[in-house]
């Protein structure tokens, strides 16, 4: 029922919305831009492992990112991750994306969550120049965002969760760079999510267990640096499903897949008086809310969506194995690949390991080959603190 509500209310607002009438002629749909592209990086290895999905996989300290209404259905009361990733390592040396996040459950039935988390990418050391090639100095620009998130169970098999976000995006720091008009851009935005779970056990030993959520990430104010153009974030509409089937006491599969879709109103294809074509980006077209529902119409379908498949096998919930596939449109920035990861538990500790395999050559190499992610989890139950006592006793 929440998910049809949810779907059809966008759907109703969606049809509502009409376009402005243009004095140009809008024959193409075009790229889709938007500022501070980062906040769309799936951070941790799990995740990256398995074609970026994490919308409806079970719940850890990195679903801050993908889903926070998830934090309340962890098995465990608290938890801590920290990421890091060489990014673009194919191309660039220096630069890195870092994210730590955490959470902790509190209430008598353990039925509420508090979690944050901050995400750190530093862009190396960049020369800058203006449009005429005259140096304007060098910098080490970076971009960074806090959460700040709450979440709680509404029954047995649905939670729901919010979160807030502080953005700040420095691409062009130093005091010549600045001097040249540019400042660093910083806005708030917003989560909210749901997700539910449910599992049917077929014998004491075999089961399946069906997840599903849905959220919408980055609605927010339009950044700026220069005071003349203002960016949209990149607002996402995404939903996803999991379902995990145990085989036996020992094994269990999981495959999940995530549809995400960018809420941000396309660049059209102009056509003037004379003939001439350009495209043309609707950055103070539309408010932030007219530019979320006018996406649907500007940017149609299933244009601007995303789609990542995901696999994971667990071993006696110690040692897993995770493939998944990951595709996005050309005009949306040409993400495509195949990952591959590594993950294992031991007591309170968790390693996750991935890495995107190459491919393409030459000119047409994906970027993004021979990305690596190192995720290192701790994870704080019922379980172990009995053991902790224990031990101390």
């Amino acid at each position: 029922m929440t998910k049809k509500l949810i779907l059809s209310g966008v759907a109703l607002l969606s049809a509502a919305c009409i376009n402005n009438a243009q004095a140009q002629q809008y024959s193409e749909v075009g790229p889709i831009s938007y500022a501070v592209p980062f906040l769309t990086i799936a951070p941790d290895a799990r995740s990256g492992a398995m074609g970026d999905v994490g919308v409806a996989l079970s719940p850890d300290a990195n679903s801050q990112h993908y889903n926070v209404s998830k934090i309340a259905m962890s098995e465990d009361n608290g938890g801590i991750g920290l990421t890091y990733s060489p990014w673009l390592k194919d191309i660039v040396p220096d630069v890195a994306l870092i994210y730590a996040s955490g959470f902790y459950k509190f209430g008598e039935k353990k039925d509420q969550a508090i979690s944050g988390s901050l995400r750190y990418f530093n862009l190396g050391e960049i020369n800058y120049r203006d449009p005429n090639n005259i140096d304007m100095g060098i910098g080490k620009p970076y971009e960074l965002a806090f959460d700040l998130g709450y979440s709680r169970k509404l029954s047995e098999n649905l939670s729901v969760g919010a979160s807030l976000r502080y953005i700040n995006s420095n691409i062009a720091p130093g005091s010549n760079a600045n001097g040249g008009g540019y400042a660093p851009a910083s806005t708030f935005a917003a989560d909210l999510g749901m997700f539910y779970t449910k599992t049917t056990m077929i014998t004491e030993e075999t089961g399946g267990t069906f997840n599903f959520g849905a959220v919408l990430r980055n609605v927010g104010g339009r950044v700026t640096y220069t005071q003349a153009v203002r960016d949209y974030l990149p607002a996402q509409l995404a939903i996803g499903a999991a379902y995990t089937y145990k085989i036996d006491k020992y094994n269990k599969i999981t495959a999940s897949v995530d549809l995400t879709k960018l809420l941000v109103p396309a660049a059209k294809r102009v056509i003037d008086n004379n003939g001439d074509t350009s495209y043309v980006a609707p950055r103070d077209e539309y408010s932030v809310v007219s530019g979320i529902l006018n996406s649907f119409q500007r940017a149609p379908g299933m244009y601007g969506t995303t789609v990542g498949i995901g696999g994971e096998y667990w071993y006696q919930d110690q040692f897993a194995l995770r493939a998944g596939y990951f595709y996005e449109a050309p005009k949306l920035g040409n993400r495509q690949f195949f990952a591959l990861g590594l993950g294992v538990r031991y007591s309170m500790f968790g390693i996750d390991v991935s890495y995107l395999v190459p491919s393409g050559s030459g000119i047409a190499r994906n970027p993004l080959s021979n990305t690596l992610r190192f995720t290192l989890l701790f994870n704080f139950n019922d379980k172990f603190m009995k053991d902790k006592e224990s031990s101390e006793s």
